[in-house]
This record gives C-alpha cells, sequence and structure tokens, in this order.
C-alpha cells in the first residue's frame, strides 16, 4: 500500500526534460582549451564572486589559474583578468578563494610549487595586482576562510590539520596557531571567532579562537558532533544569519544534507535532513545560506536551492541543471555556488562546463503551505486515494521524474478523488493550469 506525501510550492524547478521553472540564464562561459584533472576531467573548480567599484565580478579558478569576469551586465560578461598559479595543468583539481579588506586569497591543494597568492582587487574590473605569491607559509591547502570580524584566515588541510593566521597587515599574513586536534580539517566556517570545522570522517567540532591572538595562545572547543543520521565524510558547512542554522554537507553519494539546530552549542541536534530527489547516488558538494535560502551545488544535479524558513522542513524551490550525469557515481558537475552578487544573480562553477551567471530570483517566493495552498490536496499521507479540491477551468498535470506526463486530468469545482495506487513508488510533479496558466506547482511522493 503506497502512501502519499505531498510538499506544494510556488517555485519549483525540475531540470531534467521537465521544463525549467523560474530560472534564467544570463551567461555561460567554457574554455575548451582548458585541460581537464587526471583524477576527474574537471577543467574548472571554485567559485567566487566580488561587488567592487560599482560592479560585479567572477572569480573561477581552472587548472590554469584564476579568471575574473565582469559581469556587471551578465549578456556582456568579459574576461578582464587572469592570473596563473605556480601549479597548473591535469595535477590540479581544486583551488579555493576568500577576499578580505581589498585583497583576494587563493589557494591550491596539489603540486610541489603551489603556493599562497594574494591579489590586491581594489582596481577590478580594470586590474589586478599580485602583492605575495610565495610558499613560505605553506604551498597547499584545501580550503580557506577568513573571519572578516577579526581578521584571522584559516587554511584547511595545509601543513597541519588546520592553520590560523592573522591579516591586521593582510598583504602579509601571520601564523598564530596550528590546530591538530583531529586528523583532517577538511572545510570551515568562522564567524565571530566561532568556528566550524568539517573533520571528515571525524565529524564537526566547534570552536571558540576568541583568544587566539599570538602564538602560543589556545582554542576552547565548544562542542563536537560525529554520530548523526547519515554521518559519512563531514565535508562543508554554512551558518544561518542568525547564527542558529548551520546547514552541512557530507561528501558521500547518496546521502543527505543536514539541518542542524546550534542555537545551544552544548546541544546540537540535527532537525532536518534532505536532499535533491534526482537519484539514489545524488551528492552535494557545498552549499551556503542567505536569508532564508540554502544554495547548494550538488554535483551532478547542479545548483539546487531550498527554502529552509522552516528549518525543520526544507523545500526545494529552483534549480538549475549544469551536467547532464552518465554516472551518479562520479565526481562531475556543479562544484561551488556565490549567491552574494548585489543584484541578485547567482554564480555557479561546474568541474566540466565552466562559470554560469543564473537569474534566480523567484527562489524568494514565498512558500505556500500545504494548509493554505489554493487546492487542499488531503489526506496527508494518504494510501489508496488522494483528494484534490478544484476550481472552475483548472487542469491537473503530474509528470514522473523523467519528464513525462503521467496523468492530465481536468478538476471539477468540488472534491476530486484519484487513485494513489495508479502510480509507481517515485517522486512525481504536478501542475495546476487554468486557462493555459499555471497557477501552482508541487512535488508528490508515492511510497
Amino acid at each position: 500500500m503506497k502512501n502519499l506525501y505531498i510538499f506544494c510550492f510556488l517555485s519549483l524547478l525540475y531540470t531534467s526534460t521537465f521544463a525549467q521553472f523560474d530560472s534564467q540564464l544570463l551567461f555561460h562561459w567554457d574554455d575548451s582549451t582548458i585541460v581537464g584533472s587526471s583524477a576527474y576531467n574537471n577543467a574548472y573548480n571554485e567559485i567566487w564572486g566580488l561587488n567592487i567599484n560599482n560592479s560585479e565580478i567572477a572569480i573561477i579558478g581552472s587548472t590554469s589559474g584564476t579568471h575574473f569576469f565582469d559581469v556587471t551586465n551578465p549578456q556582456n560578461s568579459t574576461e578582464v583578468a587572469f592570473l596563473s598559479a605556480g601549479y597548473t595543468g591535469p595535477g590540479v583539481i581544486h583551488r579555493d578563494y576568500h577576499d578580505f579588506n581589498g585583497y583576494l586569497y587563493i589557494v591550491c591543494d596539489e603540486g610541489s610549487s603551489s603556493t599562497l597568492q594574494i591579489v590586491d582587487i581594489t582596481n577590478l574590473p580594470n586590474s589586478i595586482n599580485t602583492v605575495y605569491d610565495s610558499n613560505a607559509l605553506f604551498t597547499k591547502a584545501h580550503n580557506i576562510f577568513i573571519d572578516t570580524s577579526t581578521a584571522k584566515m584559516y587554511a584547511c588541510a595545509s601543513n597541519n590539520a588546520m592553520d590560523v593566521y592573522s591579516l591586521h597587515i593582510p598583504s602579509s599574513p601571520t601564523l598564530i596557531y596550528s590546530y591538530n586536534s583531529v586528523g583532517h580539517v577538511h572545510d570551515a566556517y568562522v564567524r565571530n571567532d566561532t568556528a566550524y570545522l568539517n573533520c571528515g570522517n571525524q565529524g564537526l567540532r566547534v570552536m571558540d579562537f576568541s583568544m587566539v591572538n599570538t602564538f602560543g595562545d589556545q582554542p576552547q572547543q565548544l562542542a563536537t558532533l560525529i554520530s548523526y543520521p547519515d554521518a559519512g565524510y563531514n565535508h562543508s558547512g554554512w551558518l544561518s544569519d542568525d547564527g542558529t542554522i548551520y546547514a552541512m554537507q557530507d561528501e558521500n553519494h547518496g546521502y543527505d544534507i543536514k539541518i542542524l539546530d546550534v542555537s545551544d552549542l552544548s546541544n546540537i541536534s540535527v532537525i532536518a535532513t534532505f536532499n535533491s530527489g534526482v537519484d539514489s547516488q545524488s551528492m552535494a558538494h557545498n552549499g551556503i545560506i542567505k536569508g532564508d535560502l540554502l544554495y547548494v551545488a550538488y554535483y551532478h544535479d547542479g545548483l539546487r536551492v531550498f527554502d529552509i524558513s522552516n528549518p525543520n522542513n526544507p523545500i526545494q524551490v529552483n534549480s538549475y541543471d549544469t551536467y547532464n550525469p552518465n554516472n551518479h557515481t562520479s565526481y562531475r558537475g556543479a562544484w561551488g555556488v556565490y549567491p552574494y552578487l548585489n543584484s541578485g544573480n547567482i554564480l555557479v562553477s561546474d568541474m566540466q562546463s565552466g562559470l554560469y551567471v543564473l537569474d534566480m530570483s523567484n527562489s524568494s517566493t514565498p512558500i505556500v503551505n500545504i494548509i493554505n495552498s489554493k487546492h487542499n490536496i488531503y489526506p496527508n499521507p494518504a494510501n489508496d486515494i488522494f483528494n484534490l479540491s478544484g476550481h472552475n477551468g483548472d487542469l491537473l498535470e503530474i509528470y514522473d521524474f523523467s519528464g513525462k506526463k503521467v496523468m492530465m486530468q481536468s478538476l471539477k469545482k468540488s472534491i476530486n478523488s484519484f487513485s494513489a495506487k495508479d502510480f509507481k513508488s517515485g517522486i512525481y510533479l504536478y501542475e495546476i493550469k487554468n486557462n493555459g496558466i499555471s497557477t501552482e506547482k508541487g512535488k508528490i511522493i508515492f511510497e
């Protein structure tokens, strides 16, 4: 016997043969001359963005170095600068970026000739100026994060599990602490000296670095989270604007994204788990929270956007597929996302296909609760039937996740009843139209 779960939202987007809703590609760049890595055939890696001098700049890493694009007018985007690196070519997989006080910090995770690069970005979009390019502090780092409120840079998986540098002189970082309480720190999110450390197979650590200002000072451990649903390789996370919610990705095929309640660090709890709903082997990579939206670079599934205004029940509200998968078990597709341009446009990097600038402004459309939706679908859950209240002229269409239309039915003004037994188990999309105009979209899951 099947159960039916219905999640209603106004801005649902599906990215296969089913039409894309509420997203628009504004600009795409891909240079076929750039060699892919020998590991994953990824010519590209991380994305970053800048709002500077009344311009919007997209920054994307490649096996060749770092590319700077003026995307202020997306349809007329141009590459305005390029910076080569100490290590280039098919051995490169990862680069990472963060900016602070007029400087961009660049690291690479591969190669004995890699360096920390610091670039003066204050003259963009006209030019850049490299002020530091050296391996004196470290050669490689997997990721960096800068706590702009305290001028500290956290270099993950560099000389140690993680090293902390003072940026009080931005062009001349100074080492103040080496963290080795775990074997590996893959990534970090830090705000006001509170650091959320993604420690791979050793879970999540939360540390207080407020007392770490000179070498020899010691941080304080505030919390750990090792055992939780779908615990795997703890990869990355992002803190909500109010500091109460932490969205976390475990980089394992088929593992859910987690929403953590971190309002009380003595009692961290996972309050929601969810995924893209595309494939049983789908895997999230990097996520960023802006307002009530969680933007996730979801490898094969492209960019996925979730409304987390109710953190106990995240709802997918938008997406854009950057990669057509052949095998979800590989590491390909959307790598990173940057949602902080002043225009509201979204930057995405795809490992194989480059830079995307997207208009996803309708992702902020308020979510309609099932109880208050235009069409009351019930019961929820249901066993044998589901009921749908209709209006004159309404047409119900249901699609499977391949994009095939599996049902089309006119609705009566009164209550309409349909058999759940007519559908195979899985995720379906529905759309209600009136006189050819879409009035409601949603997702239906038959189990």
